[in-house]
C-alpha cells in the first residue's frame, strides 16, 4: 500500500509540474525600452498644459502632433488605453479575468485583426504616418520609467490602434442589443453579453446614455453668428470617456475637442473654421439569418440556394487570468459564410451581418475630418462612410449647418422583411454593398436655420417644411424612428424661439424640464386615477404631490426624485421613449416610497441631496436627469441614500463663430475664429488623485458653466502649468520661489 501511494504522490507531483507549465501565462513580446526612446527622437513636440492641466500640442508635422498627443493621454489615462489596447487585440481575459472571454471571443469572431493586417493598405501615407506617431509617444512614456505600464502591454504597434476603430465602431449603433436578443432562452449567455457591454462601454447593464447636437445659423441668431453644440452624452470613466486636447501643427492641423482612449485622432470638436457634433442613432444596419446544416452538434456545412456550403473555419484561441502567473488556455470553434460571422444560439446557428464588419477606413475619415478647411471638405471625408453609423451635426464660419443621419445603408432585398431573423439559404438576401452617402436622411442649411438632435427621428430635425420626408426612405432602408424628451424639448426652445441670443443658446442647452407631452409627464398624470393608489394612503399622498410636479429638474425639486425613479421602475429605464405606451405604474410607485424613505426618511428629499457629483473632495448637488437637455444618469439606488453621476453630460464644446462679413462684391467670406468654451466633468487627470486636475472642472462643471480654453501658444503659455517636449529636453525642476 505504501509503495503504491508514493506511486500515486509521484504522479500527482508529476501532473502538478505538467498543468503548471500548462496554465503558465506565456511571456509577453519584449519590449526594448531603448529603442523606443530612440524612436521618439525622430519626432519633437511641444506640451503646455494650460491651468486646468489641459494639453495643448503643437508640432511641425501632424505626426508630431499626434507623437505628443499620445504622450500626454498617456500621462494622463494609461490604464485606461491598456484596456482600450488589451480589447481591441482580444486579450483583455488574460489581465482581468472571464468577465472579459466573451469580447475577445468576440473580436477574434468578427476577425478584426486579419482585417487591420489586409487592410492597412486601404489607409493612406499620412494617416499611417499619424497613427506611427501616435503609438511612438505612448511607448516613450512606457519605456522612460519601469512600471509605467502593465506588463505585456508595450510596444503599442499602429495595428493595435487601428483595431480600436474596427472592434469599436459597430457596438455604437447597437450591435450588443442584436446580440443579446439571440440569447434570450440562454441567461448565462445573455448575462455574458450584458457584462461585454460594460466592459466595451463602461456602463452596467441597464444605464441609459444619450447625446445632444445644436447648430444655429445667421438667420436664426439674433446678432447673425453661427452657433454649434458639442454635447456627446458618455460614462464619466472608462474606455469611451472623454479627454480634452489641443492639437496644432504646421501642416494644417488646427483642432480642439474630445477623443477616447487609443485615438490618435480627435473625434468631435472645431477648428478655426468648422465644427462638428455626433450623437447616437441605432439605425436596423445588422442583419441574422437563420442557416440550415449538416449537422447540429458539429456542421461544417450550410445550406445556400439548394447546394451545400463549407463554412469558412478559424479557431479562437485566448487566455483567461486564472490568478498569479497563470491563466486558463481558450479554444472556440469559428464559422463564418457568405453573410458573415456565425453564431451557435439556442434556436440554431445563425450568420451576422452588420456594417462596419472588416471596415477599416474610421480611422482615415477622422483624420480628414480633423484636416477639412471647407464643408465640402469635411462632406468629402463623411461620404467615405468609415464610419458606419452616429448622427453628425456641422456648423462653419460661413454659416452653413447641416445634419446627416449618418448610416452605411446595406443594399439588400426590399421586398424582404428584414425586421426579424430572415433565411440563410437563399443567396438573393445576402447583403450586395453599401448605398453612397447622402442616401440617408440629411438637411443642410435649412430656410428655418436651425438643426437639433436629442437621439431622435432625423424627421423632426428642423423647422417645418424643412425636414426629411418619412415617404423617401422605404422600410428596408433600415432608418429607425424613436423620440425623446430631450428631443422634445430642443423642438420646444430652439424651434420656438426665432432670434436666439448668444446666451439663450447655452441655457436651452442645460434646460431641466421634461416636456408636457413627454412619457414620463403622461405616467404622472395617471398614477392618482389608480384604484391601487386611491386606496392607499400613503401612495395617494405621493400620487397628488406628483400630479402637482412642474417637471422640473432642479437641484431644489422635491418632487423630482420620486417622480424620476418611479418612471424608471415603471418604464424599464425607457425615459426617452416618448412614443410608448405607459403601463399600470401603481407598482412602480409603491417601490419608489420605499426605496426613498429606506434612503432619506421621506419622500419628497431636494433633487440635488440625491443627484450627487462625487469626484475626489468634490461632492456637489446636480441639476437634470435623465433623458433631460442637462443630462445626468445614476445607476445607484435611492434606498442606499445619495445617488453617484455616472454618465450623461461630460465633455461639452460650444463654438461660436461671429457674423460673416461681406466681401465687395456682397459675397459672404469666412469670419474669423469661434470663440471656444468647453467643460470636462472632472478633468484632464483622469487616474491620479493627487493631482490638481483631478477634479478642478468638476465644481464647474456641477454649476453648469464652462471655461475658455487659450487658443494660442502665447495665451497658453501665459496660464502655462507645465511646458515640456517629451523625448527632447528634460522639463525644468519647480522653481523653490
Amino acid at each position: 500500500m505504501g509503495k503504491i501511494l508514493s506511486l500515486i504522490a509521484g504522479l500527482l507531483i508529476v501532473v502538478g509540474i505538467g498543468a503548471a507549465f500548462y496554465l503558465k501565462t506565456p511571456a509577453p513580446v519584449p519590449f526594448d525600452r531603448e529603442a523606443a526612446k530612440a524612436a521618439a527622437g525622430n519626432y519633437d513636440v511641444r506640451i503646455v498644459r494650460d491651468s486646468f492641466g489641459v494639453p495643448h500640442i503643437y508640432g511641425l508635422r501632424d505626426a508630431d502632433a499626434a507623437f505628443g498627443l499620445g504622450y500626454a493621454h498617456a500621462e494622463d489615462d494609461m490604464r485606461t488605453i491598456e484596456d482600450a489596447l488589451l480589447f481591441s487585440r482580444g486579450t483583455l481575459s488574460a489581465q482581468t479575468g472571464q468577465d472579459a472571454a466573451p469580447t475577445d471571443y468576440l473580436v477574434r469572431l468578427f476577425d478584426v485583426e486579419n482585417a487591420v493586417r489586409e487592410g492597412m493598405s486601404q489607409l493612406s501615407d499620412a494617416t499611417l504616418a499619424l497613427v506611427d506617431g501616435y503609438v511612438t509617444g505612448v511607448n516613450l512614456y512606457c519605456a522612460e520609467e519601469p512600471g509605467r505600464c502593465s506588463r505585456g502591454v508595450a510596444p503599442i504597434s499602429r495595428e493595435d490602434v487601428v483595431m480600436g476603430f474596427v472592434a469599436r465602431q459597430p457596438f455604437f449603433y447597437g450591435l450588443d442589443g442584436v446580440l443579446t436578443k439571440l440569447f434570450e432562452e440562454d441567461p448565462e449567455t445573455k448575462e455574458a453579453l450584458l457584462r461585454t457591454r460594460t466592459k466595451i462601454a463602461h456602463l452596467p447593464p441597464g444605464a441609459e446614455f444619450g447625446s445632444n447636437a445644436i447648430a444655429v445659423a445667421p438667420r436664426r441668431s439674433s446678432d447673425g453668428h453661427t452657433r454649434l453644440m458639442v454635447n456627446s452624452h458618455q460614462p464619466y470613466t472608462g474606455p469611451v470617456a472623454w479627454y480634452e486636447a489641443r492639437v496644432k501643427s504646421e501642416e494644417g492641423l488646427d483642432i480642439i475637442g474630445g477623443l477616447f482612449p487609443g485615438s490618435p485622432v480627435v473625434l468631435l470638436g472645431a477648428t478655426p473654421k468648422l465644427g462638428w457634433a455626433f450623437t447616437v442613432n441605432k439605425p436596423d444596419l445588422a442583419d441574422v439569418y437563420a442557416l440550415t446544416v449538416n449537422d447540429a452538434k458539429n456542421p461544417t456545412q450550410y445550406r445556400l440556394d439548394g447546394e451545400w456550403r463549407d463554412f469558412e473555419t478559424d479557431v479562437a484561441k485566448f487566455r483567461v487570468k486564472l490568478f498569479g502567473p497563470f491563466s486558463l488556455p481558450v479554444s472556440r470553434p469559428i464559422r463564418r459564410t457568405v453573410h458573415g460571422p456565425v453564431l451557435e444560439t439556442p434556436n440554431g446557428f445563425v450568420a451576422l451581418a452588420f456594417a462596419g464588419y472588416r471596415d477599416v477606413r474610421a480611422v482615415e475619415q477622422y483624420y480628414r475630418m480633423n484636416k477639412a478647411t471647407t464643408f465640402e471638405d469635411w462632406r468629402s471625408a463623411m461620404a467615405m462612410l468609415g464610419l458606419p453609423s452616429l448622427n453628425a451635426m456641422y456648423a462653419d464660419g460661413l454659416g452653413n449647418i447641416a445634419y446627416y443621419y449618418n448610416m452605411a445603408i446595406p443594399v439588400r432585398e426590399p421586398t424582404q422583411d428584414w425586421s426579424g431573423v430572415v433565411p440563410g439559404d437563399n443567396s438573393d438576401l445576402v447583403w450586395k454593398g453599401v448605398r453612397p452617402f447622402g442616401t440617408a436622411p440629411s438637411v443642410v442649411n435649412p430656410k428655418s436655420g436651425y438643426l437639433v438632435n436629442g437621439n431622435h427621428t432625423p424627421f423632426r430635425s428642423t423647422g417645418e417644411g424643412d425636414n426629411p420626408k418619412k415617404a423617401a426612405f422605404p422600410p428596408h432602408f433600415g432608418v429607425v424612428e424613436r423620440f425623446s424628451n430631450r428631443g422634445l424639448r430642443l423642438q420646444d426652445l430652439y424651434g420656438a424661439d426665432e432670434d436666439i441670443t448668444g446666451e439663450e443658446f447655452v441655457q436651452y442647452k442645460y434646460d431641466l424640464n421634461f416636456a408636457p407631452d413627454s412619457r414620463i409627464m403622461k405616467l404622472m398624470a395617471r398614477l392618482g386615477d389608480l384604484p391601487a393608489v386611491a386606496s392607499d394612503p400613503e401612495l395617494s399622498e405621493a400620487a397628488a404631490m406628483l400630479a402637482a410636479w412642474d417637471g422640473s429638474t432642479d437641484r431644489t425639486s422635491t418632487s423630482a426624485a420620486l417622480a424620476i425613479r418611479t418612471g424608471q421602475l415603471a418604464l424599464g429605464g425607457l425615459l426617452d421613449m416618448v412614443d410608448v405606451d405607459v403601463p399600470d405604474p401603481a407598482e412602480a410607485l409603491a417601490q419608489a416610497v420605499g426605496e426613498l424613505k429606506a434612503g432619506f426618511g421621506k419622500i419628497d428629499p431636494a433633487w440635488g441631496e440625491v443627484s450627487r457629483m462625487r469626484r475626489g473632495a468634490v461632492d456637489r448637488p446636480l441639476d437634470g436627469g435623465p433623458d433631460i437637455l442637462r443630462a445626468v444618469y445614476s445607476v445607484d439606488n435611492p434606498k442606499d441614500g445619495p445617488m453617484t453621476a455616472m454618465a450623461g453630460d461630460t465633455y461639452i464644446l460650444y463654438a461660436d463663430w461671429p457674423a460673416p462679413e461681406a466681401s465687395e462684391i456682397g459675397a459672404p467670406i469666412q469670419s474669423g475664429p469661434p470663440a471656444i468654451q468647453t467643460i470636462h466633468q472632472f478633468g484632464a487627470a483622469t487616474l491620479d488623485e493627487t493631482s490638481p486636475h483631478y477634479a478642478d472642472q468638476a465644481p464647474l462643471f456641477a454649476e453648469r458653466k464652462f471655461r475658455s480654453p487659450p487658443l494660442s501658444l502665447e495665451a497658453a503659455l501665459a496660464e502655462a502649468t507645465r511646458d515640456y517636449r517629451p523625448g527632447r529636453i528634460p522639463e525644468p525642476a519647480p522653481s523653490s520661489e
